[in-house]
Parts: C-alpha cells; sequence; structure tokens
C-alpha cells in the first residue's frame, strides 16, 4: 500500500500549476510559507515514505500534495543516484550541490519528469512562482537527505544508498 501525504486539508495554501505551496521547516530563501521546526512538512514525509514508496509502478493520487510527494520521491531517488558512488560525505555535498544547480523545469518544458501530473501553467508569473518553490523544496530535501544517507562519521548508509538502484514509477534516472 502506498503512503500518502497528510497534507490532505489545504485551507489557505496558495498554489501555481496545481502544486500546493506547503510549508517547509527552511531556513532557505524561497516563496514557501515557514512552518515550526517541531511539527512535520512535506519534506519529511517524502523522506519518511520514500524507502516503501519507491517500490511502487503505480501511485494513487488522493489529494494535491500527493503531486509533491511524487515529485519528491522522484528526486530523492535522483539524489541517490548521485550520492551513489560518492564514498565521503564531503563528496556527497559536493555532489548533491551540483545536483541543486541544475535548471528546475517546470509542467510543459523538457525534462520536466512528469508531464500531466501538474497542468500547465497559466502565466510567466505562475511558472516563475513553480520553479522558485520546487528549488527552494530540492534544495531542503537535498539538506535532510544528507544528514540519513551518511553516518555522522561521515560514511554513507548502506541502507539508504541502496535504493539508488531502484526505479520509481519505472522511470529511468538520466
Amino acid at each position: 500500500m502506498v503512503y500518502h501525504s497528510s497534507f490532505v486539508n489545504e485551507d489557505g495554501v496558495s498554489r501555481a500549476c496545481g502544486c500546493p505551496l506547503l510549508p517547509l521547516k527552511s531556513h532557505i530563501k524561497g516563496p514557501a510559507p515557514v512552518s515550526d521546526q517541531d511539527t512535520t512538512d512535506i519534506v519529511d514525509e517524502a523522506i519518511t515514505f520514500f524507502r516503501a514508496n519507491v517500490f511502487f509502478r503505480n501511485f494513487d493520487i488522493k489529494s494535491p500534495a500527493d503531486k509533491l510527494l511524487i515529485y519528491l520521491t522522484f528526486y530523492i531517488n535522483i539524489a541517490l543516484k548521485r550520492l551513489e558512488g560518492c564514498r565521503t560525505l564531503a563528496e556527497g555535498t559536493k555532489a548533491i550541490i551540483n545536483l541543486g544547480l541544475e535548471k528546475v523545469p517546470v509542467p510543459g518544458e523538457s525534462g520536466f519528469p512528469f508531464p500531466g501530473l501538474f497542468p500547465l501553467p497559466q502565466s510567466h508569473d505562475e511558472a516563475e512562482l513553480l520553479k522558485n518553490y520546487l528549488k527552494q523544496i530540492r534544495e531542503e530535501t537535498s539538506g535532510r537527505l544528507l544528514s540519513v544517507a551518511y553516518r555522522p562519521n561521515g560514511t554513507p548508509n548502506k541502507w539508504w544508498l541502496a535504493f539508488a538502484k531502484r526505479k520509481f514509477m519505472n522511470i529511468i534516472i538520466p
């Protein structure tokens, strides 16, 4: 059974291209509202549910937050693939920083992994808002992923990096 997001009730949450701009426990500058540090946010859910959800080929979407969970699960899969050959935390950090510098495609652009998951942007401002939100959430996810993919002594955690070999929803990672 697929794990779904707990962010079903989205009263007062703005959207861009049908993607909810959920609050984040983040110090990274961006359009996401700031969440309390002691609450669970969508990034925590994505990392917690990743090892279970990565095994599924189909994902039944029950709320718009599930779409964001799918996107983050795919991004975690890409990040783990980049970390696969890194033997130290310093190498992993460098690989994740390089991943963060890559262009973030939005729906309708080439390179967006899930055409049809989000509707196309209605304006340039909406596309920029989504692009900035996805960039912020990717950076936040990358930082938190490093803390679980590597042990405190800086060595790789094989129980996490083993999932780099998995294909999420049968999508081949470039």
